[in-house]
């Protein structure tokens, strides 16, 4: 499975912002300078054309969840076949994919670790294997990590992380027991994300 295999930070940089690809609660400003484009000397970021926003946007989506593009223009394809409006529907079917659930719950710290969790046959959806991490989670579903790693130390320290703080209003996580329940679809004003999603539906209608 293809996957970035660089620097995280070069990425937030990039993108001038952080894109929660280190742990929770680690900031990045003490390791990364954010107004230091890569490639550039000095602290300085030109003014994007029209095109190049909507290219922003939609970089910084791709890369906050961990897609590459042509993954995520399935999903983008998906979103505008869907009734309603094109940029929450692809916020949704992001926020239902298991890699996602599975940070959202914090049984993983990031998304990259939640993902490669998924892929190694360590999550249980009702009770059964799923290894596919952009399975799509339906409401009602229940995740837990399988028995014999649930003590393991890094998914206990991803949940107090995530304990401290605060599990999204859309999951239950029971975490004695490493279990979760993803109750609904989450809607946008609960999905915290400085993303102008309309500006990626435009970039893709060009």
């Amino acid at each position: 499975m293809a996957k970035y295999r660089g620097p995280t930070c070069r990425l937030a940089r990039r993108e001038g912002m952080d894109l929660m690809l280190k742990s929770k609660l680690r900031s990045l400003e003490s390791k990364c300078n954010m107004e230091m484009v890569p490639g550039q000397k000095v602290a300085r970021r030109s003014r994007l054309s029209t095109y190049g926003t909507m290219l922003r946007e939609k970089q910084k989506l791709r890369r906050i969840y961990g897609m590459l593009e042509r993954q995520f223009k399935r999903f983008m394809d998906k979103a505008s076949r869907a009734k309603g409006s094109t940029g929450t529907n692809l916020i949704q079917l992001l926020e239902c994919r298991l890699d996602n659930v599975v940070y959202r719950m914090g049984f993983a710290s990031t998304r990259a670790e939640a993902r490669q969790m998924v892929s190694h046959r360590t999550i249980l959806v009702n009770a059964s294997i799923v290894n596919i991490p952009s399975y799509i989670v339906q409401a009602g579903d229940v995740i837990e990590v399988k028995e014999k790693c649930k003590a393991q130390l890094r998914i206990r320290a991803a949940l107090e992380s995530q304990q401290q703080l605060g599990f999204p209003a859309w999951v239950e996580v029971d975490i004695a027991a490493v279990k979760g329940k993803f109750s609904a679809v989450p809607q946008r004003d609960e999905v915290q994300l400085e993303i102008n999603e309309n500006l990626i539906v435009e970039f893709y209608s060009r």
